[in-house]
């Protein structure tokens, strides 16, 4: 079907989620280009992902450089050829949700300082940084904790790949 074809389910879902992660603050188009890739068979160039969703070669080249910031997006070489393909990498939601929360360290190191900055904990500041501090502590232990339950559940689940460990 053509692009933007309301009809197609493949087209409906690709908007529906990106309407859906939008919702929650994600980029509109980098979640329309997510969706549209997640739904390809094979790898796409930025010129096809904007076929599909008949949007400018700029629109997708903003959208991508996002996603692959972020590991949601691979981009790969296309043989002798200056264009380049983009794919989901293998298991992209445990990727940009457990392996990407240096941030988390990031928010604790900068409470701690926040916390000595204010003269500790005893202070009503103090304790308020010092109680943020502990709940990215508590959240980033618990991501370590979910993202071996999550390999786990994946194996079990037969989502694992040939190759993967």
């Amino acid at each position: 079907m053509a692009a933007g074809d309301s009809h197609d389910p493949v087209h409906l879902f690709v908007e529906r989620m990106a309407l859906t992660f939008a919702e929650v603050g994600f980029p509109r188009m980098a979640a329309r280009v997510l969706f549209t890739v997640m739904s390809a068979d094979d790898p796409l160039t930025a010129a096809e992902i904007g076929e599909r969703l008949g949007v400018s070669a700029a629109a997708v080249s903003g959208a991508v450089r996002y996603l692959t910031q972020f590991g949601m997006l691979i981009r790969e070489p296309v043989p002798r050829s200056r264009r380049d393909r983009y794919r989901m990498p293998d298991n992209p939601w445990y990727e940009a949700t457990i392996t990407k929360t240096g941030l988390y360290k990031t928010f604790i190191d900068v409470a701690d300082g926040g916390v000595a900055a204010l003269n500790g904990p005893d202070t009503p500041a103090g304790e308020r940084v010092a109680e943020m501090r502990d709940f990215f502590v508590f959240v980033q232990e618990e991501i370590d904790s979910l993202g071996e339950r999550w390999r786990v559940r994946r194996a079990a689940a037969g989502h694992v790949r040939p190759g993967e460990a």
